[in-house]
């Protein structure tokens, strides 16, 4: 049976929703060098096939929640690139007020549960964000996103055993982009793949080229249609490569620059499908390019909005750390 092909109008999206984490994260790359933004900052660039891809297998009322390097997730998802910038710059329009900042930054309106910066603890929270789906019978599923440093933790594992024996409708999904925070994964991890750990548990999976948003849509609507049908959880591992450091203080010598290069010139997501926009005939370089300016004015405007806004009141000091009943 030949395969379904992909509206040309998804396609665009793609580009657009790709090209705008991109470009994001290169302004922040500059605001941060600026002095604006302080703290940590994981930059997302050369990873946006994997959340673009998943995302557009999503459907409304699904959770996801990820770790620190997050970015490319919130706009993914649909929160505003203002509100995104002002947070990381710490303030007060941002999402969280001003003082989640980059790694904890959260959209209640968007079903975006957080950047977390202790390394795997986001995971048992997205079983349990699965876990309440579960109890109160809904078709919606936890998108669960970590890296391949935070596989190698413990309770990662604890999570796989109580997701499959509970039946829980999360989609844990391994963003291996090869290094984790700076020890390439041939050197930390000695299984030949990190998916097939779920095995163990009785827990599908399948490894997915993540440099490709196409290939990464086709995992996610398998991934969710196994979970929907109440057949549990699901693993994806997804292959991907980040070309900036573990943040933006890390020179990354622990890699050769030949060897990003290659990647991307042979591999680069965006630039892959542009070809094939170009190619068939989707799009003509004009309007590529048009995309481009628009894309670059979101941002630019973005960053203006960031700087123009207030610092957080003294007042909010103290709110946001318990809920009063």
């Amino acid at each position: 049976m030949p395969k379904k092909k992909m509206p040309i109008a998804k396609l665009q999206k793609y580009y657009k929703d790709m090209l705008l984490i991109r470009r994001f994260e290169e302004k922040a790359g500059q605001l941060y060098g600026m002095g604006l933004i302080g703290g940590f900052c994981h930059l997302y660039i050369g990873q946006e096939a994997v959340v673009v891809g998943l995302e557009a297998a999503a459907i409304k009322g699904d959770k996801r929640i990820t770790s620190y390097r997050d970015h490319g997730h919130m706009l993914a998802c649909g929160m505003e690139a203002k509100g995104v910038m002002a947070e990381l710059a710490g303030r007060g329009d941002g999402y969280s007020k001003g003082k989640g900042g980059s790694m904890h930054m959260f959209s209640k309106e968007k079903n975006f549960f957080g950047g977390h910066g202790i390394v795997g603890a986001q995971v048992p929270i997205g079983a349990g964000l699965a876990f309440s789906d579960k109890y109160k019978g809904t078709k919606s599923v936890t998108f669960t996103y970590f890296g391949d440093g935070a596989a190698n933790q413990g309770q990662v594992y604890e999570t796989y055993n109580m997701a499959m024996l509970w039946k829980l409708p999360v989609i844990f999904i391994i963003e291996n982009n090869q290094y984790a925070m700076g020890t390439s994964v041939d050197r930390s991890t000695k299984s030949h793949s990190l998916w097939e750990r779920g095995l163990a548990y009785g827990i599908k999976g399948e490894e997915v080229d993540g440099m490709d948003v196409l290939k990464v849509k086709d995992a996610g609507d398998r991934a969710t249609a196994h979970c929907r049908k109440g057949n549990g959880p699901y693993i994806l591992e997804i292959k991907t490569y980040r070309y900036r450091g573990h943040s933006m203080s890390d020179p990354a010598r622990y890699r050769t620059r030949e060897e990003v290069q290659k990647v991307r010139s042979e591999r680069d997501p965006i630039e892959n499908l542009r070809d094939i926009l170009l190619t068939e005939k989707h799009l003509s370089e004009q309007e590529i390019k048009k995309i481009d300016v628009e894309i670059k004015d979101i941002v630019n405007d973005a960053a203006e909005f960031a700087k123009a806004s207030p610092e957080p009141s003294v007042n909010e000091l103290f709110t946001d750390i318990y809920l009063e009943v």
